[in-house]
């Protein structure tokens, strides 16, 4: 397996942010071949991080991809700065 975890800081509105997430971006996720788990999380004071497991490094990628034109065309005003992207093999899960 694989993830990608992307951290976002300066969030605006991190009860809105998350509904759009849910609505729009997880229902994406749920359709991309090698999906296992994909989860958002409000880590408080503006940063908000989410990780997405997938059964190969190309799910894993093009979850960024996806990810990248989801926020674009539908947070750029709730997320004004980039992510910090983390990829990696998973070693080992619970």
């Amino acid at each position: 397996m694989y993830a990608a975890i992307r951290r976002y800081e300066g969030v605006i509105d991190p009860i809105e942010t998350a509904r759009r997430v849910s609505e729009g971006f997880v229902p994406l996720m749920r359709q991309a071949p090698g999906f296992v788990a994909y989860y958002w999380i409000d880590a408080g004071n503006g940063v908000m991080i989410s990780t997405s497991v997938f059964q190969d490094q190309a799910g894993a990628e093009q979850s960024i991809a996806k990810a990248a034109g989801f926020v674009q065309d539908n947070l750029a005003s709730l997320l004004p700065n980039p992510p910090q992207v983390t990829t990696g093999k998973v070693v080992a899960s619970a």
